[in-house]
């Protein structure tokens, strides 16, 4: 009963907060404000949702592997991240030092507040029902962000995956690496310990964040680049997260 009135008030936290920061966001940049600008306060909501998180839920984060980003206020750098939960999506901008751009599908846009404001973010929205025109779109404005010092940022199982699950792998952030040069960046997170995927639920504990250290992307294939990121964060996940994966008797 309780886990239920903690996720029931976290999530009235989000919706009642959401609406003047998504309100302050579009009116701003309707006035002309900068980019940066519009993220940090993009940036500082959720920090805001995981703060409350924390705070209402009891759930907290342990990173693992700063050291491995890249340098620089211009370093280029392509995350592929584990995709449990909605918490990733909101703990990636408040722990990353540079700005990050999520490659996202368009539909999100129609979310009230929500997307209208990141809409008028720097990110990557796409039809994924256009495939060649979504990638190249990917690639005109990832190699832009890039080297802006922006940090494209993809899901590559595409979807929410089940705990102790693994998805199909799909190569769109390979085949962005290899084409802009940048480094690719593996990040295993074990956020459905505490927040599942499409639960309304959470439970208190802690989400370990690992994060691998660069991959050169010229002169390799794409797919086996994947296979080496997947092969990187499924290991990575079963320890971290072992009782996930123990064999099923």
């Amino acid at each position: 009963m309780m886990a239920f009135v903690r996720s029931a008030l976290h999530m009235a936290v989000m919706v009642f907060t959401i609406i003047p920061y998504a309100l302050l966001i579009v009116i701003a940049s309707l006035c002309g404000a900068r980019s940066d600008t519009l993220y940090r306060w993009a940036a500082r909501w959720l920090r805001l949702s995981i703060d409350a998180a924390r705070a209402i839920m009891g759930i907290r984060y342990q990173i693992q592997g700063l050291e491995n980003l890249p340098d620089g206020a211009t370093s280029p750098a392509i995350l592929l991240v584990k995709h449990q939960s909605t918490y990733e999506t909101f703990l990636m901008p408040a722990i990353m030092p540079h700005p990050i751009a999520y490659v996202f599908k368009k539909e999100l846009l129609y979310v009230p507040f929500f997307g209208w404001a990141i809409g008028k973010l720097d990110m990557i929205h796409i039809d994924r029902s256009q495939r060649a025109k979504a990638f190249a779109k990917v690639v005109e404005q990832g190699q832009a962000l890039l080297a802006k010092g922006v940090w494209v940022t993809m899901f590559p199982e595409g979807t929410r995956i089940a705990r102790g699950q693994r998805g199909q792998y799909k190569s769109g952030g390979t085949r962005l690496a290899v084409a802009t040069g940048a480094p690719v960046i593996a990040v295993a997170i074990t956020s459905a310990k505490c927040w599942p995927r499409r639960a309304f639920i959470k439970h208190p504990g802690v989400v370990d964040v690992s994060i691998g250290k660069p991959i050169p992307s010229l002169g390799r294939d794409p797919d086996e680049l994947m296979r080496e990121v997947q092969d990187w964060i499924e290991s990575e996940m079963q320890r971290l997260d072992p009782e996930a994966y123990a064999p099923k008797l």
